[in-house]
């Protein structure tokens, strides 16, 4: 950010701005005034505003107030001092105070747009050192986490880190687009020098002004000197000298016309001849800067290229440095390891002949203490006993060499790791600075990546203003510039007339169509006035009785009240009859007046129904656009949630982020989530009756018409289940007691009568 805006602040500073030229206008004492301030505005601002004499003031922004010019200077040009020219270089004036609010309102909008692109750069750079600090996080979390948790992980991280891309690009968009913008109007050229080129051509309309109201005054005594000349007819001399006198004054005002007009066609010309100078400069000059660019685009180019083949070679000299010493480290390590182990060869053999020696040793010993043995004993354990002394020196001669060159391949080794030490060192120094250079010109050309954009929006530029006509060829195309303009000034002049004559056209056109419009206004006011009228008419008709319904169709003037005799009379004139019934032409023109009410009452009421459609239609869109906004909103409080949760970024207390919070947490609340999947599982695994259940349960609780209805319509069962149940038992007991009852009569009657007769048989019976 720092470095796309780097060079829009430098498109403001300028050698001129730290040297001060011998009589430079002092500064104003105003912020924002003084050789920065002047400096800020464009080389060829002031390209065609010739500037007066005298020393010019100082506005905020680097502009200039013009100056009163001296009466000298106004006696050359013929112009006399007259109230109008003082009042235009009087201080204080309206028009000056403008100039300077404008000149303090740019240079606030700059410091503005400054301070803008600045912190743009450093939340740019936070931003990214935000990213790096997540990277490194997500990394962190990948290694200390384990496998399963990563997976369940993985998408959320990757929604996460597509939202944080669509972001990132969203910003950079933004910040580009304010940066064009920023371009832009840091190089719109300052509006202060057109505004002193109107002023001094408001000052050259003065003057003319004033040479105008000179010759109205030459000609005012001109017409006192003719009427003198009509009263003093007689006196020739006087006459002739006063014609005399006139021919000097029209010869003097023709000379001063002719002058002034040559001086202005002069000027015009040497502004002309400056504008057309200073446009081919800027022209040359820009056509220099790009070629210096593409040949510093070109240059970076083929540097960039080199620096990338020799970070190529260094990288691949580097591999196979590498891999050598790699080789020679690892043949190293075996012929240490294989001089070690002949060294603990060596090693066992010489302890081997040591034990060998004590036992010869020993058995020497045994053979001095036995002196009785013979001489041939005693010579043949000299000579084994030599033989040995002669193979363990031999050993130790040989363990000897083995560990000087265990010592020496060891020591070589620690060179060996030294000096790879060292190469490898100096290779990653190289390759650090091959990298810095590389980045450098990356950078560079990133800066000068607008080249062929600017050139291009040149080419289109130089197409548009000077573009040539459709039979002109390549030739015309290869025509200087000065040409090309002067081209243009002429096809501009002839478009100037020819649009003034369709505008005078246009207007009078315009005019005649006015006036038509206004007196079909005037015709339409009355027609409406004429139709509310007849309209509130007819509404005041009051209710006919019908006694002559069954087929008479006279209508009596009494019955008529008297808007609808007015109405007629309009229709029909004054002369209504008056006689005790309507004419059938009448009768007629009522009913068409009625029927032409009713058709218009019937439109009305269709454009009332369309209305009502389309607003109904309008509210569902809004509501269902609204329903959109809503998880749209929640989705960026979301994204909010996200970016409040970095390091250094403080959460808000908005009450637009309030409302939707609640909304946020109970969407992301885990428990909740799982207990609806849970909820959603058990109801899928359900059979059809029990989901019937439940959704009548539901739709029971739901309702308190329902829920009403459902608590009568239990206690009503469960009455009506008791009452049954009373009742079946009941009835059962009364039964009981019947049998019981009857059984105790049979039996006492058995007995009473029956006790001596067929006693047995009774009971047998009865059992």
């Amino acid at each position: 950010m720092e470095r796309a805006a780097g060079p829009l602040r430098n498109a403001y500073s300028d050698p001129a701005r730290e040297s001060k030229a011998p009589g430079a206008p002092l500064d104003c004492g105003v912020r924002g005034c003084g050789p920065s301030a002047e400096s800020r505005a464009p080389r060829g601002a002031h390209a065609g505003v010739p500037h007066p004499a005298p020393e010019p003031l100082r506005c905020p922004g680097g502009a200039f107030l013009p100056a009163i010019p001296h009466p000298e200077e106004r006696r050359a040009l013929g112009v006399r001092p007259g109230p109008a020219s003082s009042a235009l270089a009087a201080p204080g004036q309206p028009r000056d105070s403008a100039r300077w609010m404008l000149c303090v309102v740019e240079a606030e909008l700059k410091r503005e747009l400054d301070a803008t692109a600045t912190v743009l750069a450093n939340r740019q750079d936070e931003s990214e050192q935000s990213r790096k600090r997540l990277i490194e996080q997500s990394r962190e979390f990948k290694k200390n986490t384990p496998e399963d948790l990563r997976k369940q992980v993985a998408p959320l991280l990757k929604s996460f880190q597509g939202e944080i891309d669509a972001l990132s690009k969203r910003s950079k968009e933004a910040e580009a687009a304010f940066l064009n913008v920023y371009k832009r109007l840091i190089d719109v050229p300052d509006p202060v020098p057109a505004l002193d080129l109107g002023q001094q051509l408001q000052l050259k309309v003065q003057r003319l002004h004033d040479i105008e109201t000179e010759n109205q005054k030459l000609r005012e005594t001109l017409d006192e000197y003719n009427k003198e000349f009509a009263e003093v007819k007689n006196q020739e001399v006087t006459i002739k000298a006063l014609k005399e006198k006139i021919r000097e004054y029209e010869q003097t005002l023709k000379n001063q016309a002719e002058t002034i007009a040559l001086e202005k066609e002069q000027k015009l010309q040497n502004d002309f001849a400056e504008k057309e100078r200073k446009l081919q400069e800027t022209q040359m000059s820009t056509t220099s800067k790009l070629e210096e660019a593409e040949h510093k685009v070109q240059t970076l180019q083929t540097a960039l290229e080199k620096t990338r083949t020799e970070l190529f070679d260094l990288k691949t000299k580097y591999d196979e440095e590498i891999t050598a010493k790699a080789d020679e480290i690892e043949m190293i390590m075996t012929d240490l390891e294989r001089a070690n182990q002949r060294a603990e060869v060596a090693q066992r053999e010489a302890e081997t002949l040591r034990e060998q020696l004590s036992s010869a040793n020993h058995s020497l010993q045994l053979a001095s203490q036995i002196q009785k043995a013979p001489d041939v004993e005693q010579a043949i354990e000299v000579l084994t006993r030599s033989s040995l002394e002669v193979e363990l020196a031999a050993k130790e001669r040989e363990i000897a060499q083995l560990v000087e060159d265990v010592q020496r391949l060891q020591a070589s080794l620690t060179k060996l790791r030294e000096n790879s030490a060292s190469q490898i060192s100096q290779l990653e120094q190289q390759l650090s600075a091959k990298n810095s250079t590389l980045k450098q010109l990356e950078e560079k050309l990133k800066g000068q990546a607008d080249y062929e954009e600017v050139k291009k929006e040149l080419n289109i530029l130089k197409s548009m203003e000077f573009a040539p006509s459709e039979g002109a060829g390549t030739q015309d195309a290869s025509r200087p510039l000065e040409v090309l303009l002067l081209e243009k000034n002429r096809s501009l002049q002839s478009e100037n007339a020819a649009l003034r004559i369709s505008n005078s056209d246009l207007s009078g056109r315009c005019a005649e169509l006015q006036v038509h419009v206004t007196e079909v206004m005037a015709t339409a006011a009355e027609q409406r006035e004429l139709i509310a009228r007849l309209e509130q008419d007819l509404s005041t008709i009051q209710s006919i009785q019908r006694p002559d319904a069954e087929g008479a169709a006279e209508l009596g003037l009494e019955k008529i009240p008297e808007p609808i005799k007015e109405a007629t009379a309009l229709f029909y004139g004054p002369s209504a009859p008056a006689s005790g019934t309507l004419p059938e032409g009448q009768v007629d023109s009522l009913l068409s007046i009625i029927s032409s009410q009713r058709e218009r009452f019937r439109a009305r009421n269709q454009e009332l129904e369309a209305e009502n459609r389309l607003a109904q239609h309008t509210i569902q869109a809004l509501q269902s656009e609204l329903d959109s906004l809503r998880a749209d909103n929640i989705k960026l409080y979301e994204k909010i949630k996200f970016l409040q949760s970095y390091p250094g970024r403080g959460g808000s207390s908005d009450d637009t982020e309030l409302r939707y919070s609640t909304q946020y947490e109970e969407r992301l609340d885990p428990f909740s989530s799982f207990s609806k999947r849970e909820r959603q599982r058990k109801y899928l695994s359900l059979s059809p009756w029990d989901k019937a259940t439940l959704s009548m349960g539901r739709l029971v609780l739901s309702n308190k018409m329902a829920r009403t209805i459902g608590f009568f319509y239990t206690l009503f069962l469960h009455c009506l289940v008791f009452l049954v149940l009373y009742k079946l038992a009941w009835s059962e007991s009364v039964e009981r007691d019947c049998a019981t009852f009857c059984a105790k009569k049979f039996a006492d009657h058995l007995h009473k009568f029956h006790e001596n007769d067929h006693g047995a048989a009774a009971g047998d019976l009865w059992q």
